[in-house]
């Protein structure tokens, strides 16, 4: 009987039902947002995040230098072949 009456309840009022549950989870939010727990791992999340980008700039600026080296040496050795064949001909 008493499942009967909590149907019927639920049926005639979802919509202030959902109400409550939208204030009831901004509540409960509110407090998982606040917790000291939640502030240390988003703390801990920005710092690989940060720390990642470091890495990536600190591998992408090698990477520059390598390839900026290959253009030095290609440009020395493409003068070389030109000053040699002058000089045979």
């Amino acid at each position: 009987m008493v499942d009967g009456k909590v149907k019927s309840f639920a049926r005639n009022h979802k919509h202030a039902l959902i109400f409550i549950g939208g204030i009831a989870a901004g509540i409960i939010g509110a407090k998982i947002i606040k917790s000291k727990t939640t502030k240390n791992l988003a703390t801990k999340g920005m710092a690989g995040v940060i720390s990642a980008r470091n890495d990536f700039e600190e591998t992408f600026q090698d990477m520059k230098e390598d390839a900026e080296d290959i253009v030095y040496d290609a440009n020395a050795e493409t003068k070389q072949e030109i000053f040699v064949e002058k000089k045979i001909d």
